[in-house]
């Protein structure tokens, strides 16, 4: 029933955009992703009548120049960044700071309120991302955001997309795209997250899976994930891939909501519900397999709450029962 959630997410956005600019099993798992330099692990043009929603750009914080700040300090070396899938330089990031995001019992059936929510808690990813990446050397950068009350057209196609609910990411203008009410209530014959978990937690959870996307193209992931699959020469090596990249971001959406658990607050009851929820979001029977089974989306989102390193989350390293 909940199929579609999953099966029409960010995969054909990248790819339809990707593509251009290149012409110029349901048994619960316990990923386990082992990164060779690891001492230790765990084991486990819009159209007539819609008018375009312009992305709002989260304010970061401005740094107030200190006495140290001195010109004729000589900049630090160039870091040699890994952007590949297997070893990236993200997997040595570490775990996310516990980061201070209240975020009160808002409702996720009103649009001005819910809008807000995820502008604000997306002020909190920069705030528990951004000092993980940039001690790594990574060229730090926030996204931006274009919610709708219905729906809107953005840089990588309309949102949401025709019969799906899902917001999407778009690396083109590096901007998270989202229709409050489609996520609450449905679209078409996609029923809303809403019918699932009414809690804001669940909804906010999956906009910390779009940021993962973020992260993912900020470090040179995605862009190594496109050319493997431009290289794979079979749909089910394609979908492979897929599956790996969204049970990723999935996995980082664990780590921020584990990260902002104590101060959002996340009780031990709405925790309850987002194991639920992941238990039930995935590739049902009759849809594409590329997001991963619901027993994988649950465990690799469990992996990231429980394990909270980004390297925990390197399912490019998993086997391919965990990914599947």
């Amino acid at each position: 029933m909940f199929g579609v959630v999953a099966a029409l997410g960010v995969l054909l956005v990248l790819g339809a955009w990707l593509l251009g600019r290149g012409e110029s099993g349901t048994e619960t798992t316990t990923p386990i992703a082992i990164p060779t330099y690891s001492p230790t692990y765990t084991p486990p043009t819009p159209d007539s009548g819609r008018e375009p929603i312009q992305p709002t750009r989260v304010p970061t914080p401005i740094r107030t120049p200190t006495r140290d700040d001195d010109d004729s300090v000589t900049p630090p070396a160039q870091v040699k960044l890994d952007t590949s899938l297997r070893t990236n330089t993200l997997y040595r990031a570490g775990a996310l700071p516990r980061t201070q995001c209240r975020a009160g019992n808002v409702s996720i059936f009103s649009h001005s309120r819910l809008k807000a929510l995820i502008l604000k808690t997306g002020a909190c990813m920069n705030n528990a991302w951004r000092p993980i990446l940039e001690r790594q050397g990574i060229d730090w950068s926030p996204p931006g955001y274009a919610i709708a009350a219905k729906r809107g057209r953005g840089a990588c196609g309309d949102y949401p997309s025709p019969g799906s609910i899902v917001p999407y990411y778009c690396p083109r203008n590096n901007t998270i795209y989202a229709s409050t009410s489609a996520m609450a209530r449905g679209n078409g014959q996609a029923l809303g997250y809403g019918r699932i978990v009414a809690w804001n937690g669940a909804i906010i959870s999956m906009m910390a899976h779009e940021y993962g996307h973020h992260v993912q193209n900020i470090t040179g992931v995605m862009d190594s994930w496109w050319s493997k699959t431009l290289d794979s020469t079979s749909r089910s090596g394609k979908l492979a891939l897929s599956r790996r990249l969204e049970l990723q971001a999935t996995c980082f959406g664990g780590m921020f909501m584990k990260a902002v658990a104590s101060s959002y607050p996340i009780s031990p009851a709405n925790r309850g519900k987002l194991f639920w929820f992941y238990s039930r979001v995935g590739d049902w029977p009759g849809y594409p397999r590329d997001h991963g089974s619901p027993a994988n989306n649950h465990a690799w989102f469990r992996q990231g709450w429980d394990r909270n390193q980004a390297y925990q989350c390197n399912t490019w390293m998993a086997s391919s029962s965990s990914t599947s």
